[in-house]
């Protein structure tokens, strides 16, 4: 009988598969509304259905790790009763559509994931990939994207503290905006999203519904094409103002003990919170929707459920509590109905004008949710391309100069000065270091927190690239001095259906599964998202890590900036001078080829280690990871944000350029006032350590090049993007 039901013309993004996976599932034909629900908890935005089957290959456990993946953000002991709760999630296919709102409510998003969990939050973050600088739109982009997070996170009175952006023409098309948010809560009030229980009343909370991002979900698992703009209405609008308030009433009900569960209503709405919690909880809910309240006349159910109009959430409250709560939100004048109750049925529920609207058993809905092991080709491995190879610059000087005043090395002081990062007082380091440093309030703690990722890595070889995103974001929580203890992630890829995307994504997560192992540091929540092409041209592959650490004492810190005149400057870690797939051979040699440079996380953890309790001894002084542009670059910035000079020398035994330029992994430059108690710990450590130079004077001096003045660094390095948005 299922299997002869007239199939509708619109399956909504569903295949012919899994609609006969519904028919099986309902006995009869879904309805309208029927259809709209499975279609947005079966897409690849809300199901994961390419990707969970390697996901689930991720380490998520370790001592430290309060929730792993599975709720709305994770979350990890920082001691002394309290957890820090943090998650990264992409709002890509709404930027570019619409860059501002898009945008913004990607940080409102990821903001109620945090604070839906019980926590205050307390630091934003980002990663931004735009396409080529001289692409019509891209500077339409940039503008209307940092705008939005801008207008959002300052708004709300969150801190934006650092992040990262680069610009690649493989984004012309698809711009990647993944938004990191991290909250404080005490240990034991944490709040999850199980709604057990039968008899108790479910609330809705916040903004009123309105048509805004129905199948936002939909849209987000799906290419773009040349018709794209054309789904501009399937992007929400946000209101940080009502979110603020949202924020405030959320937390003052959750000091008391009047929640059972609560979830926002992110992707899919009203859908997947309800669906969600009545999966976790083991039980039925039944929603009258006329209940819902509304911002637009003539809504129907399925507009009702699939809306995602931005400041809400669902609750499900202790019975006899709904009048406490009601006066609560009510004071911070937001709406508050109860629309529902819990049952023992565990079937979903949707009255309408007084009938059925939808009846959907929710077990299977979650459960037979598609899973697919796409087939996937390797990427194949690329030769090792010798530093003789890549021709050496004229003037190494002349090229450091030209690599910091790059769109990707250059300073990002117009996009962070448009954002507040000194809000709430806690900030300890301003943005542009290698980790942001939020001090836990009231006490002399703080956060490290670093979001990371080499995309041209990955794609050269998706495992390395995946280790490298990993070892780099934990090398930059390290370079403060703070212990990295956990990652969330966020990857972003192509059409998973082309076996050869599918390949790097299952190649990346292998190598991140590796480094999180290696580096102690599991996977703690995440966000995929999949379908970023344009026309069958993807993306890089772009598996971004936001890593959180914990510095015991704040006053141990280091910072990237030189410091005291005649200090000894070091390299940690060692140097061969790998040239294939770095910024320099890309920017200054005419190409990206070659092998990127392996990752060795036994080196990693060693030299980290080693980098680490030299900082929280006191015997360095100043640290900065080495990544892309290699020494050079790295010494460059440590001069800029010191105010000061050094004097360099390299190793003869390996070409100028490639020591210079080379990215060679697990590297830090250090400096030290004890250089032989530092030769002597390094030894003792088994770590090689090489000492390069002396800080102080006005001038960057590099082997093979003549004195760089600080100030001409300085101007090189902050002029490009300025210049570039002032250029409409």
């Amino acid at each position: 009988m299922s299997q002869t039901a007239t199939r509708p013309d619109d399956l909504m993004g569903l295949s012919e598969d899994e609609y006969d996976t519904i028919l099986d599932i309902m006995g009869r034909a879904p309805n309208f509304t029927e259809l709209s629900i499975f279609s947005v908890m079966w897409s690849e935005h809300c199901s994961y259905k390419s990707s969970k089957f390697w996901l689930k290959t991720l380490p998520t456990e370790g001592p430290q790790v309060i929730q792993g993946p599975g709720e709305n953000a994770g979350v990890i002991d920082i001691g002394d009763g309290l957890a820090a709760i943090f998650k990264i999630e992409s709002h890509n296919h709404p930027s570019f559509i619409e860059p501002y709102q898009g945008a913004a409510t990607g940080v409102g998003g990821i903001l109620r994931d945090v604070f839906t969990m019980g926590a205050r939050p307390v630091a934003n973050m980002n990663a931004l990939r735009f396409g080529s600088p001289d692409h019509p739109k891209t500077r339409h982009l940039v503008d209307g994207v940092v705008a939005g997070i801008g207008g959002y996170g300052n708004c709300i009175g969150v801190p934006t503290v650092g992040g990262e952006v680069n610009f690649d023409p493989a984004y012309n098309g698809n711009i990647l905006v993944n938004a990191m948010t991290v909250g404080i809560a005490n240990t034991d009030k944490i709040f999850y999203s199980a709604a057990a229980g039968t008899g108790l009343p479910v609330v809705y909370v916040g903004s009123k519904t309105g048509r805004d991002g129905i199948h936002g979900a939909t849209m987000a698992s799906a290419e773009f094409d040349d018709d794209s703009a054309e789904k501009r209405p399937t992007v929400q609008v946000g209101d940080p103002f009502t979110e603020k308030l949202l924020l405030e009433a959320c937390l003052e009900l959750m000091a008391t003990d009047a929640i059972v569960a609560i979830q926002d209503m992110g992707a899919a709405g009203l859908t997947s919170s309800s669906v969600e919690m009545a999966s976790k909880g083991e039980v039925g809910i039944t929603l009258t929707l006329d209940d819902v309240p509304m911002r637009e006349t003539g809504m129907q159910p399925f507009e009702l459920m699939l809306s995602e109009s931005q400041e809400r959430m669902l609750m499900v409250l202790k019975p006899g509590r709904e009048d406490e709560a009601r006066a609560i939100f009510e004071k911070w004048e937001l709406d508050f109905a109860v629309i529902g109750e819990t049952n023992d049925s565990e079937r979903l529920v949707l009255m309408w004008e007084g009938e059925v609207a939808a009846d959907i058993p929710v077990p299977p809905l979650v459960a037979a949710a598609p899973e697919y092991e796409r087939p996937w080709t390797a990427t194949p491995p690329r030769e090792v391309v010798s530093p003789d190879a890549v021709p050496a610059p004229m003037d190494p000087g002349a090229a450091l100069l030209t690599l910091i005043e790059s769109p990707d090395l250059c300073s990002r002081r117009w996009i962070w000065e448009q954002y507040d990062h000194m809000v709430m007082g806690d900030t300890v380091g301003r943005p542009g270091g290698d980790a942001a440093l939020v001090r836990v309030h009231g006490t002399g703690k703080a956060l490290a927190i670093s979001t990371d990722c080499t995309p041209r890595y990955v794609e050269a070889n998706p495992v390395e690239g995946g280790k490298q995103a990993v070892a780099e974001a934990w090398r930059n929580v390290t370079a403060t001095g703070a212990t990295p203890l956990a990652v969330t992630n966020n990857l972003n890829f192509g059409n998973p259906e082309r076996p050869e995307i599918m390949g790097q994504l299952v190649g990346a997560v292998q190598g991140m599964g590796a480094a999180c192992t290696a580096l102690d540091s599991p996977v703690v929540s995440g966000n995929v998202s999949l379908y970023n092409e344009t026309n069958g041209a993807a993306i890089l592959p772009t598996p971004v890590i936001g890593c959180v650490g914990l510095l015991d004492d704040v006053t141990t810190r280091a910072s990237a900036a030189f410091g005291d005149d005649g200090e000894a400057v070091f390299v940690v870690g060692e140097t061969t001078g790998w040239l294939g797939c770095s910024i320099y051979q890309r920017d200054m040699a005419g190409g990206s080829a070659g092998a990127p440079p392996p990752v060795d996380l036994d080196l990693e953890r060693r030299n980290g280690d080693f980098v680490r309790a030299g900082i929280l001894s006191g015997r360095i002084s100043a640290c900065h990871d080495v990544s892309d542009g290699g020494l050079a670059v790295a010494l460059a910035e440590m001069a800029i944000a010191g105010h000061t000079g050094a004097e360099i020398d390299h190793d003869p035994a390996i070409p100028v350029h490639a020591w210079l330029f080379g990215e060679d992994q697990a590297r830090y430059v250090v400096t030290t006032g004890d250089p032989d108690g530092l030769e002597a710990a390094a030894k003792a450590a088994g770590v090689p350590v090489n000492r390069i130079g002396r800080v102080g004077g006005a001038a960057l001096t590099l082997p093979g090049a003549g004195p760089i003045s600080v100030a001409s660094l300085r101007e090189a390095h902050e002029r490009w993007l300025p210049e570039y948005m002032a250029s409409r």
